[in-house]
């Protein structure tokens, strides 16, 4: 039968393995883009080490999932100015994190007490999740477990041999890696060294399918002098039915730019992709514009993703989009999340 929950030998190694990191303290000589990979011993598939913590505010280590994970991660490094924070959150990859007390869910402190182990003060407490795009941060499986915990073992390996000579991870020539490759000797796993070419993973196409007759109705509309604002962002909260892993709905919201009143707010679903849930919003931004009765002068939009996806709708219908600013929407937008948060 299939694996269903970690051992509890499985979670202790886990633990050990985290310990041994909080006690090396890597973050104090290495930055998150010192990067380099672990080869899980069961199944070959490739993972990417970054170390957290150098402005002393998240102490982890970020274990990302092959070369897609990796390409995500430098797309994230090289565009976080214009990118959604929450993006970060898509970036496939498992984490050991070190928390205060209050972040942990239960079912972390029933496993650190059913193993018998006490931790302290800030930034002790070792919590371990998985994040996948669209979905909330989840609970590890199995294999998981034990692929982390090689991870974070080799490590606390390459940091101290990082501290003493800087060119073992950062390597000379672009797209290469250090790896650290496990093989079987005597029934055991023995790590060595290798340097591995990773090629750039594109990210997934967003396809955009605006319906023939809807445009034809939005051209008979008449014009307007009136702006608009919209952006499409992360809704906070966890959504999900009980036994399922949780996600993250995605908000597209509408104002008007002057009064700030809320033209069209729609829910997306992310579980069939993040690329299938962008390409939405062009025909849902149609459809509000069908309703208002009116295309718009101008269109602001909160970041450049949400240009890409809005521009050739406003091409092909006569209005202008743009990148923000967005004052209207961002008070609109922070009123609906304190509501949520019951915030008053």
């Amino acid at each position: 039968m299939p694996e269903t929950t970690p051992s509890l030998d499985d979670w202790r190694r886990l633990y050990q393995a985290a310990g041994r990191l909080k006690e090396t303290a890597p973050w104090q000589w290495m930055e998150e883009v010192d990067i380099f990979g672990v080869q899980d011993p069961e199944t070959g598939e490739l993972g990417f080490v970054s170390i957290m913590g150098l402005l002393g505010e998240h102490y982890a280590l970020a274990l990302y999932r092959g070369a897609e994970g990796l390409s995500r991660f430098w797309d994230y490094q090289e565009a976080a100015s214009t990118m959604p924070p929450e993006e970060l959150l898509n970036i496939p990859n498992m984490q050991a994190s070190f928390e205060d007390r209050g972040e942990l869910f239960d079912r972390d402190r029933a496993q650190i007490k059913e193993l018998g182990l006490k931790y302290r003060g800030r930034n002790a407490w070792p919590m371990f999740r998985d994040y996948s795009p669209g979905y909330c941060p989840w609970y590890l499986e199995p294999a998981q477990v034990r692929f982390l915990t090689h991870a974070t073992e080799q490590a606390v390996e390459v940091a101290l041999r990082f501290k003493q000579d800087r060119i073992v991870v950062n390597l000379p020539d672009e797209d290469t890696y250090l790896v650290r490759v496990p093989r079987q000797e005597a029934g055991a796993l023995v790590w060595e060294d290798q340097v591995m070419a990773i090629p750039y993973v594109e990210p997934e196409g967003i396809r955009i399918v605006i319906d023939r007759g809807a445009l034809e109705a939005a051209r008979r509309l008449p014009r307007s002098g009136l702006k608009l604002e919209a952006d499409l962002f992360m809704f906070p909260g966890c959504i999900g039915e009980r036994g399922e892993r949780p996600y993250y709905a995605y908000n597209l919201l509408v104002v008007e730019s002057q009064r700030g009143l809320i033209i069209g707010t729609e829910l997306l679903d992310p579980r069939p992709g993040l690329a299938a849930m962008r390409g939405l919003a062009a025909p849902k931004l149609l459809a509000l514009l069908i309703a208002l009765g009116r295309l718009p002068a101008r269109v602001a939009v909160a970041n450049e993703l949400l240009f890409h996806l809005l521009q050739p709708l406003g091409a092909e219908l006569g209005f202008q989009v743009g990148v923000g600013p967005v004052p209207a929407l961002d008070e609109a937008k922070e009123s609906m999340i304190g509501r949520l948060l019951g915030r008053r």
